[in-house]
Parts: C-alpha cells; sequence; structure tokens
C-alpha cells in the first residue's frame, strides 16, 4: 500500500510541478503526517524532491528529473487517451484503476509532449448510448465483470424474450460488450457460447468456482459472428418498396438503417423516386415500420405486406374518423 502511494506522489509531481503538502494529502486521502513520511522517504530512496517555502511554496521535483516508468511514447500515449473510455470504466467498477493509468501515462512523457496528448481528452469524446436512448441501469455490471476478469463461475436468474420468461443459468463468462448503451456477457454454458444481456440478469450469485477459458476464444471475432447470425435469422423476409423523391432526398434523417442502405445501393428513377428493396423481419413488423412514412412510401411486394398495411390504414381510420 505504502509502495503505492510513493509511487502516486512521484508522479503527481512529476505531472503538476508542485504541490502543498495538504494538496498531496487531500489527491490521495491520507493525514499530512503520511504525507511529511513519505516525502522523507523518497529523499531517503535517491529522489531529487525538495520543498519551496512560503505562501506559493510546496514539494517540487528538481528540475530535468524524471521517471520513464512506461517507456510509451508521445503518440503511443495519445492513442491511449483518444480510446478511453470513462463512463463504461466507472460501470465496471474501475473508475480508479482508470485515474491511476492516466496518471501514469501522463508521467511517461516530457513536459511539452504531455500538452499536445492531454489535448485529446478535452477534444474527444465516445458517448455509446444512441439518440433517444439513455444507456441502461445494470446493478449487476460489477459483479459480472469481476467475474470476467478472475474466470469464476456465477449463478444467475435471467429475464428472456421467450417462455418460460424467468431461468436459472451457470455461466462462465468469457467476455463483456457494451453495444449501444447495452452490455452483454459472453459465457460458455451446457449448451455452448452464448450471449446474455446484463439489465436482463434479476438475480447474481458470485462462486468461488474458477473454469478453463476455452481455448482460442476471440471475443471481437465471436461478436462478430454473432451479429452477422442474428441479422441472418432476424431478416426472414424482404420487401420491394417505391419511395418517393422528397422521402429519398431527406434519407439522412431517417432512423432506418435497412431502408436508409437500400435507397443509398438503388440508382434513382428519372422522377427521383428509387424502387429498393430491403430485408424485413416479418409482415406485421414492417407494417408497423413503414407506416409512418404515409403516402411517401408505397409497399410493392409482397402482396401480404400490402394486405396488412391496408388493414392497419382501416384500422386507423375507424379509430379516428368517428
Amino acid at each position: 500500500m505504502r509502495s503505492s502511494r510513493l509511487l502516486s506522489i512521484l508522479l503527481l509531481l512529476q505531472t503538476r510541478r508542485q504541490l502543498t503538502a495538504r494538496e498531496l494529502a487531500d489527491e490521495l486521502e491520507v493525514s499530512l503526517r503520511t504525507i511529511y513520511r513519505d516525502v522523507e522517504a523518497l529523499a531517503a530512496a535517491g529522489v531529487p524532491v525538495y520543498a519551496d517555502q512560503g505562501r506559493a511554496g510546496g514539494y517540487r521535483l528538481v528540475e530535468g528529473y524524471r521517471t520513464r516508468l512506461t517507456g510509451l511514447t508521445e503518440q503511443e500515449a495519445a492513442a491511449l487517451f483518444l480510446v478511453g473510455m470513462p463512463g463504461p470504466a466507472a460501470a465496471l467498477g474501475l473508475t480508479a484503476q482508470t485515474n491511476a493509468a492516466e496518471l501514469k501515462l501522463l508521467a511517461a512523457l516530457a513536459p511539452d509532449q504531455r500538452d499536445r496528448a492531454g489535448r485529446l481528452k478535452n477534444r474527444f469524446h465516445l458517448d455509446m448510448p444512441a439518440w433517444y436512448a439513455d444507456a441502461e441501469s445494470s446493478p449487476h455490471l460489477s459483479a459480472v465483470a469481476d467475474a470476467v476478469l478472475h474466470d469464476r463461475r456465477i449463478k444467475v436468474r435471467y429475464r428472456r424474450w421467450s417462455a418460460p420468461r424467468e431461468v436459472d443459468r451457470v455461466l462462465e463468462p468469457h467476455g463483456l460488450v457494451l453495444k449501444s448503451g447495452s452490455w452483454y456477457v459472453v459465457a460458455a454454458t451446457e449448451t455452448g457460447m452464448r450471449t446474455y444481456r446484463v439489465s436482463n440478469i434479476l438475480e447474481l450469485t458470485p462462486t468461488d468456482e474458477q473454469f478453463t477459458r476455452t481455448g482460442g476464444f476471440d471475443l471481437p471475432q465471436f461478436w462478430q459472428d454473432h451479429l452477422q447470425y442474428f441479422d441472418q435469422s432476424r431478416f426472414t423476409g424482404q420487401a420491394v418498396v417505391r419511395v418517393s423523391a422528397s422521402l429519398a432526398a431527406r434519407m439522412y434523417d431517417v432512423s432506418f438503417p435497412q431502408l436508409v442502405t437500400a435507397v443509398a445501393q438503388t440508382t434513382p428513377e428519372p422522377d427521383g423516386s428509387v424502387i429498393a428493396t430491403l430485408p424485413i423481419e416479418s409482415i406485421g413488423n414492417a407494417a408497423a415500420s413503414l407506416a409512418r412514412f404515409g403516402n411517401s412510401l408505397e409497399v410493392l411486394e409482397p402482396p401480404e405486406l400490402r394486405t396488412e398495411l391496408a388493414a392497419l390504414g382501416r384500422t386507423l381510420l375507424d379509430l379516428y374518423d368517428s
């Protein structure tokens, strides 16, 4: 514990040039007496630390002294700042570790390099949730993350879409994925590798049982394959639609990825309209999704979808034209 604190004092002085004993004590959440003893220990170990007296004084390192603990280049440190995710790190319970890593990154650079690399923190920000949606609340996320890091089984009660809605599972969590504000745990089960939405975990019981990770498991590759399989199983049909010229011209503002992609890949007709083919999940789902475009979009095929839209239109007419 003390060795970690001594290192923190050294890195803080290296990155911030000068700090008072009170500032160090507040930063490290220890007493002033502890700081005095720690600074004496650093000096005894050969670290050139000294105190400037007076109201503007404080502890400093001899000019030009710096420890290069990591050997990181400016470009490497900048890249790490760029991929930093304080929000997800906090959700995983890793805020303290993230702050410590940032401090070490800054200490690895010379003052002028530190200033340039540190700009990225204030000039780039990663916001994971989609528009009009908040990040999900996942009270068991920290426990899942701990099990992932330490290869320990967890027992969960999970709410799924199909019956029975609530099931008990023993999971061997291999990894966590953050997708559009939602966390998913990839875990080995008796029936193979499966994906579970962390926010759907109703109860979680940690265990001391360790498991052996599946050899050659590649989390990014598994997730990519999972997404491809999900899309293939989700989109079971196709629809041919005629998109009006006015709607086609404002596709940039349409939140319907399949339609946007289909229109972008199709050559417009002479009048500016577009006849496009897009994947659909089901007749009912497609009707509900396409009805919002009104007469700016006409379904040409399949006939079942046209019939469903006509029935939906009559239902709305009966409801409101009374």
